[in-house]
C-alpha cells in the first residue's frame, strides 16, 4: 500500500495516509483507457447532424424536360443528387454514438487513471480547504499556494462556495467521488484529493 502525505490548505504537512494497493497501484494498459476514454466522448456527441436526402430537398415535383428527343440525358428532378442545389448521397443521418463498455472494464480504467497520476507524482492530498466566502480571488490564493495549474479537485460532496469560487479559474475542475470520470482524470495533469473524498473513492473501486 502506499503512503502518501496530507497538506492543509497552506501546502503544511499535517498528517499521512495509507491508500489501497487495489485502486492506487494498479498497472496502466494503454488499450483500456484508450477504450474507455472513447466510449465517454462517444456518449457525448449529440449525434443530431443531418443532410438532406431526396425525400427531404423541397422542389423538383416536376419532370425538367421529357424523356427523349432533346438530346440531353434523361432527367426526373432537378432535385437530383447530380444537380446543383440538388440532395445528398449517403450524407450523415441523426445517430446515436454511444457503445457499451462492460462495468469491471470501466472500474479498472478507473484504477488504472487513479494509479497513473500517483505513480506520476500528481497525486495530492488536502485536508480541506475553508473559504471565508465564495469569491475567485480567495481560491485562486489557495490554488496558488497548493501549485494547481490544469487541477481535478475531488470533494467528498458539492460545496456550493467551493463550486462558485472556482469555476472562474482555467484549468480548474471541481467534482465529487460518485462524479469522478476517466476522461477527466486524464485531461488533468493533477489530482487532487480532498481527505473526506479518499474514503469514497476507494470504497466505489475496492475489491
Amino acid at each position: 500500500m502506499a503512503t502518501v502525505k496530507v497538506y492543509d490548505q497552506n501546502k503544511q504537512e499535517c498528517g499521512e495516509l495509507t491508500l489501497s494497493a487495489d485502486v492506487f497501484e494498479v498497472e496502466a494498459r494503454p488499450e483500456i483507457l484508450n477504450l474507455v476514454v472513447r466510449a465517454q466522448m462517444a456518449a457525448k456527441r449529440a449525434g443530431t447532424h443531418m443532410a438532406k436526402t431526396r425525400a427531404f430537398v423541397s422542389g423538383g415535383g416536376v419532370k425538367p424536360w421529357k424523356q427523349k428527343g432533346t438530346g440531353r440525358a434523361r432527367s426526373g428532378s432537378n432535385r437530383s443528387p447530380v444537380w446543383r442545389g440538388g440532395a445528398i448521397v449517403f450524407g450523415p443521418q441523426p445517430r446515436d454514438y454511444s457503445f457499451k463498455v462492460n462495468s469491471k472494464v470501466r472500474a479498472l480504467a478507473m484504477k488504472m487513471a487513479l494509479s497513473s497520476r500517483l505513480a506520476a507524482e500528481n497525486l495530492l492530498v488536502v485536508k480541506g480547504i475553508e473559504l471565508p466566502e465564495a469569491k475567485t480571488k480567495h481560491f485562486a490564493k489557495v490554488a496558488g499556494t497548493l501549485g494547481l495549474n490544469k487541477a481535478l479537485i475531488v470533494t467528498a460532496e458539492e460545496s456550493e462556495v467551493l463550486t462558485r469560487s472556482a469555476r472562474n479559474i482555467p484549468g480548474i475542475t471541481l467534482t465529487t467521488p460518485d462524479r469522478l470520470s476517466v476522461l477527466e482524470i486524464l485531461r488533468h495533469k493533477q489530482l487532487v484529493l480532498l481527505e473526506g473524498a479518499v474514503a469514497p473513492v476507494q470504497a466505489r473501486f475496492e475489491k
